[in-house]
């Protein structure tokens, strides 16, 4: 067994100095298609203006979970400053002023959180599709975060043997001691067969056995990328 106790990890990754936020948008059933038309036809812009030091990591509606959702995955580079120069740039934005209104007209509710990404963790990088993606999240017990990665930190490499692997993540404003993991795959059955391939490595047993008690709540959403996602 190798329950870790006293290694204090760095958890995120100070010298990238990126912020992430998480948008949860949920949406009246009738407008989720004029939904995702919208935001095809504006996200994409605002992530390729080199004027904005953001980019849109992925975007996606909720096949299972929660119905009528979408979810956006953005990355601010320099961190604070970043998010808020982007903030006070799109103020002055008429399309994305438009896009707000319009959007507004269509959502029932809509939450986001600040995250950053755990040290050993893969960045988050576009990739090809067809795929599904499954967003993990965890509500920890408070006080906890740092064991959470310990025990992480040695766990990811059994969950990367298929490219699985797309992101991990830490609330700093929101809901606080939540943590998100982002995994990818070709659709239902390979996330079965992929999820019970780990319990063939010695030592994955020990991180759920581990890891459980640390969770006060936990969530999984199945989601489908959006034609303007970076992730498809």
């Amino acid at each position: 067994m190798w329950r870790i106790t006293g290694s204090n990890p760095c958890l995120s990754k100070k010298e990238d100095n990126n912020l992430y936020k998480i948008q949860f948008h949920n949406v009246k059933p009738e407008c989720l298609e004029a939904y995702n038309t919208l935001c095809d036809q504006v996200l994409p812009s605002i992530h390729a203006d080199s004027a904005y030091p953001c980019e849109l990591v992925g975007t996606w509606n909720t096949w299972y979970g929660e119905q009528d959702q979408a979810v956006h995955l953005w990355r601010y580079r320099g961190g604070y400053p970043a998010l808020t120069e982007v903030m006070n740039k799109l103020k002055n934005n008429k399309d994305f002023l438009e896009y707000r209104k319009e959007r507004g007209k269509m959502l029932l509710s809509r939450r986001n959180q600040l995250l950053l990404e755990f040290s050993f963790w893969n960045e988050p990088v576009p990739r090809d599709g067809p795929n599904i993606y499954e967003l993990r999240s965890y509500q920890l017990r408070p006080g906890t975060m740092i064991e959470w990665g310990n025990y992480w930190a040695r766990a990811i490499s059994y969950r990367q043997h298929n490219r699985e692997a797309v992101g991990g993540f830490f609330s700093q404003i929101g809901n606080l001691y939540m943590v998100h993991h982002l995994w990818a795959y070709k659709d239902l059955q390979s996330r079965e067969d992929t999820r019970n391939a780990a319990w063939q490595h010695e030592g994955w047993d020990e991180v759920v056995y581990y890891t459980v008690p640390l969770i006060q709540h936990m969530e999984s959403r199945i989601m489908i990328p959006l034609k303007a996602s970076p992730l498809q």
